[in-house]
């Protein structure tokens, strides 16, 4: 295999974590792959994987290495693109991390993948952490204040969360007034999968007062279940208020406390920096920013 081959190989098993995952990818053998990256450690000198039985994971000279690669690729596709666009559509593989709200990026993904046929998405729906650039990812959507210089951030709009029930739940158990009213009724609550932890709701109280009483009916690391479970009136649910627009307006589920609730979230598009986009990024990054939230275009 020449230079650019052992960096193809390369790139796979850092994706991968496997030389038999990169070989099948790649189609061909794990031994292989595996003389393609001991010819490439050769001629830079330099370890780039720790091996173990168990394991492969990469030194920090070759996780500096695979930073410059990804650069390198992403150059040769957006010359690529530059030199074709007249004649050839956006094309290749996007790897990409978003937050489980189905109902709010599943829609838009399709949207994505009908407008741009030759390009293949590998989605993965989480609500944990990623290393965007040492897991490989091309993209990532997440809430919070970016703070990963390695990366660039793209506002796409913003959130809030909201307490809901059903009119029919509220007639039987009563609409709370106030926080601490919340200790009479059934709470609905999401839970981080990688902490466990509740996903706290922002009810505004007094500096000395307590924090109010949750009683627990039903747990889930899905926000997609827990918002299930509050249509069936099975409890009172803090959720975002893009997943419950439409069940509110149309009666279905009511809002309740809005005065003592306190919050604002942001969802960000987050890439590897560089100093090109691959042009399947750039138009998945407009298509995301113009469709995912249309009333905070701009922003």
């Amino acid at each position: 295999m020449d230079w650019l081959s052992n960096i193809s190989v390369f790139l796979h098993v850092a994706k991968t974590r496997s030389f038999t995952e990169a070989g099948r990818l790649l189609g061909v053998s794990s031994s292989a792959v595996g003389k393609s990256i001991a010819r490439l450690e050769e001629r830079l000198e330099t370890r780039l994987f720790h091996r173990s039985t168990r394991s492969i994971t990469l030194t920090a000279e070759g996780a500096s290495f695979l930073e410059r690669c990804r650069r390198i690729v992403a150059e040769a596709e957006a010359a690529e693109f530059d030199l074709c666009k007249s004649s050839s559509a956006p094309r290749g593989k996007l790897r990409v991390s978003l937050p489980q709200v189905h109902s709010l990026v599943m829609p838009v993904l399709v949207e994505f993948m009908q407008r741009y046929p030759q390009i293949e998405l590998d989605i993965e729906l989480t609500d944990r952490i990623v290393d965007v650039v040492e897991e490989g990812f091309d993209a990532v959507i997440r809430t919070g204040s970016p703070g990963d210089s390695r990366l660039v951030a793209r506002s796409l709009g913003q959130f809030r969360l909201v307490l809901v029930g059903t009119p029919g739940y509220f007639r039987e158990r009563g609409v709370p007034q106030a926080p601490a009213d919340l200790a009479n009724h059934g709470c609905l609550r999401h839970t981080f999968h990688n902490t466990g932890k509740f996903e706290h709701w922002p009810l505004r109280r007094a500096v000395d007062a307590p924090e109010p009483l949750l009683p627990t009916r039903f747990v889930s690391t899905s926000i997609e279940a827990v918002d299930h479970a509050v249509r069936r009136g099975l409890g009172i649910a803090c959720l975002p208020d893009f997943m419950v627009r439409e069940a509110v307006a149309r009666g279905e589920l009511q809002q309740v406390l809005d005065e003592h609730l306190e919050h604002s979230g942001t969802f960000w598009l987050l890439w590897p920096a560089s100093r090109h986009t691959a042009a399947k990024l750039r138009v998945f990054i407009d298509h995301l920013c113009a469709r995912l939230f249309p009333a905070n275009r701009g922003q």
